[in-house]
């Protein structure tokens, strides 16, 4: 079903050979020994053993100070802490009206709506005692009153 893989021959490369190029020596200036402008101290340890180690104590590398920052002034900062603290008194104080607004509406509606209800549920008892003519009957201390009649 497949072919069968050929083998060819491998292909001859060519070959190329690198050689080095030589360095021709730089004659370096010659060193020139200079004294120090002042003579460090020298310092000598004494190990446990006994024995005593002299040498130049070498101070420590200090890195550079970083750079001075521009000063702030105290004024500005108080005055910057001030306006953010009026803006947040501001933003407060409106979302405090807008909330009393808010309740002032809604309860305006609850006593609309139940001014209505009642309304209506009286004129209901208004209109309906006068369709008819027997009349509303009140118990007052066991005495009958029966459009405006007493009865005893």
């Amino acid at each position: 079903m497949y072919p069968e893989h050929a083998r060819h021959a491998p292909a001859e490369r060519a070959v190329e050979v690198h050689q080095p190029t030589p360095i021709t020596p730089v004659q370096a200036a010659p060193m020139v020994p200079v004294q120090p402008s002042s003579v460090p101290s020298v310092a000598s340890v004494v190990l446990p053993d006994g024995r005593v180690v002299t040498g130049y104590a070498i101070e420590p590398a200090k890195p550079e100070p970083p750079a001075a920052k521009p000063a702030v002034s105290r004024t500005a900062v108080n005055i910057a802490l001030g306006g953010i603290g009026f803006g947040a008194v501001c933003g407060g104080l409106f979302l405090l009206t807008t909330f009393i607004a808010a309740l002032t509406a809604l309860i305006t509606q609850l006593v609309i709506l139940a001014a209505v209800i009642f309304g209506g549920w009286i004129a209901v008892q208004v209109f309906s005692a006068s369709g008819h003519k027997s009349g509303t009957t009140v118990n007052i201390r066991k005495a009958i009153f029966k459009r405006n009649h007493f009865h005893g």
